[in-house]
Parts: C-alpha cells; structure tokens; sequence
C-alpha cells in the first residue's frame, strides 16, 4: 500500500524530532576545564607574600601562625608606605623629636575611616614591614604612632623558616 504524502511528512518529522535529545558535551567540557584550571590556581597558593620589596630583609622566625589580611605599613631605606603609599620620607621621620609623627598619624586614620569592620577591643590589626637592621628607636617611634592611631594589634612581619631538629 502506497502512503500518502501526509504520512511520509509526519514520518520525517517524528524522526528529526527523535533525534535532537542528544546534548552537545563539548562547551560543556570546557566550561569544567576553565573552572578546574581556576580552581588549581587560586586555592594552590598558602603562602601569603608580604614582602614585594627586595631591598627589606625580613627577619627569620619558626613563627607557625599565617599573617592575617591587615593593613600593611613598610619602612624602607628611604621611605615610610602605608599600603603601598607614600607617607613620609624616612629621614624626615627620624629627625622628628616626638613619640607620635603627625603625617604618618593622619594617614593610619585615615585607613581606619575607609574601613568598614569596627574597632576590635584589642585595637585594629596592622603589620609592619622593616628591615632586620631598623633601629629599635625608629621602630618604638613607629609603634607609638600606630598604638596613638588605635592601631594596637601590631605584628612584625618575618620570613618563615622551618625548625631544625637537634
């Protein structure tokens, strides 16, 4: 028996209808393969570089516990950085006769108005960044003006060594 052309066009239209189930893997395997490879990269890093400056040599500790995210205030040879950013000349710091430097004040209050945490009781985290060598006047000086600023929780940074056994 011969079909009728009404036939044959609903055969031809349930198979092209049959065989569109089938799903198309390949953007969905490189959608997996970016977020793998997103993945490896930033959960692999648990060291937290502080230090970008090559001039400053860190002193070494068998310290165990990670520097938080705080704010970050480094003394070079030549300068003072809160953040990365200029504060005041080191030598201008040095000859200033007082225990709390007006310049480097403002600018730590300054970054505790831009944060948005409150104050913890123990005064707000910050770490400081200074050479081996940094005499321990400079250091009292800079620590004063930070504690003045509320910035109580200080922690020096160091470089992590690991402990050798006798």
């Amino acid at each position: 028996m011969k079909e009728s052309a009404k036939a044959r066009r609903l055969k031809r239209h349930y198979r092209r209808n049959k065989s569109q189930g089938k799903m198309n893997l390949v953007s969905l395997m490189d959608i997996f393969t970016i977020l793998v490879f997103f993945l490896m990269v930033n959960s692999s890093s648990d060291v937290q570089v502080l230090n970008q400056n090559n001039t400053i040599k860190l002193p070494d500790s068998t310290a165990q516990q990670p520097p938080g995210d705080v704010l970050a205030l480094t003394v070079t040879d030549q300068d003072i950085l809160v953040n990365g950013r200029l504060v005041v000349k080191r030598d201008a710091f040095q000859t200033f006769d007082g225990q709390v430097e007006p310049s480097l004040k403002q600018e730590l209050d300054y970054q505790a108005s831009r944060s948005s945490a409150p104050a913890p009781d123990a005064g707000r985290p910050i770490t400081i960044l200074a050479d081996r060598e940094l005499p321990y006047e400079l250091l009292k000086k800079i620590m004063s003006t930070c504690v003045d600023a509320g910035y109580a929780s200080i922690s020096l940074a160091v470089n992590q060594r690991t402990e050798q056994g006798a």
